[in-house]
């Protein structure tokens, strides 16, 4: 039988970091969708995104004690009307160019719950067929931000089986050995590098994974010139096989991911393994 193929692309866009900010919503949703349109040109069946596509929310611009101080979060000063109208703009758009989305945003829970840190699956089809929660916040999400997520998620698209990671998880090992255990062939991470530094060392954790694992990492980060970072894919050998513009400015990265020998071989082997050791 002809191997499975599926082209994807990992964007790499603009970050904005107030959510109160109606302008700036729309802005990063117009980019998000140019983005689009570049992968469905490309011939993509699925676009990815960073953390933060839309808003990464500061933790000065929502302290209630803020800016000068850092405190619990007031979400009632996001324009969550525009969060959700973006969101369904970007969701109307994946059915019209019929491409696979993923996009994270930040998740509304009822009052007086924090929300989540999230990433939607918006289908070809425009539908939001699954959601997840980011895990392991940092230490200013957890205190000050954000609702911690609880499970692993996984979707398929055209035969391939993704799981989804978010923020810092992409320096915990065992969610990926947990994807692992999931029969996934790929992870999409979402990161953020957004006005931070000296993160170059996220893309050789990530490349250690997907060759720990044997399979495919999508790495999607913003267009930040002092991030030290691109957007990229990875291969189940640990090579990076496609990146973002290299002056870190907006743009895409495409590649195909096929069904390689090495995952199979990899995961059988690993299998074995784990029942070996733990019996």
């Amino acid at each position: 039988m002809p191997e499975n193929i599926l082209r994807i692309a990992v964007a790499q866009s603009t970050v904005r970091e107030d959510p109160t900010d109606a302008t700036a919503l729309r802005d990063s949703g117009a980019e998000v969708r140019r983005l689009m349109q570049q992968a469905a040109d490309a011939g993509a069946g699925l676009v990815h995104f960073t953390e933060g596509a839309i808003c990464f929310p500061s933790k000065r611009v929502m302290s209630e004690l803020g800016p000068d101080e850092v405190g619990p979060s007031d979400w009632s000063k996001a324009d969550w009307s525009v969060l959700q109208d973006e969101l369904d703009r970007i969701a109307a758009l994946s059915r019209e160019l019929g491409i696979w989305t993923v996009i994270p945003s930040v998740h509304q829970l009822p009052a007086p719950s924090r929300p989540h840190n999230s990433m939607y699956v918006v289908s070809d089809q425009g539908k939001v067929v699954t959601r997840y929660d980011e895990r392991t916040l940092s230490t200013t999400k957890i205190t000050w931000m954000y609702t911690p997520g609880k499970e692993p998620v996984t979707f398929e698209v055209d035969g391939f089986r993704f799981g989804l990671a978010l923020g810092l998880d992409v320096l915990f090992p065992e969610l990926f050995t947990e994807y692992d255990r999931l029969d996934v062939d790929g992870v999409l991470v979402s990161y953020s590098t957004a006005g931070v530094s000296g993160h170059d060392h996220i893309e050789v954790q990530a490349r250690g994974t997907a060759v720990n694992s044997t399979y495919w990492i999508s790495l999607a980060v913003p267009a930040n010139p002092d991030g030290g970072l691109e957007s990229g894919v990875i291969d189940p050998r640990g090579k990076l096989v496609a990146a973002g513009p290299a002056d870190k400015t907006p743009g895409i990265a495409v590649t195909d991911l096929h069904h390689a020998e090495v995952t199979t071989i990899g995961r059988e082997f690993r299998s074995r393994t784990r029942e070996r050791i733990s019996s």
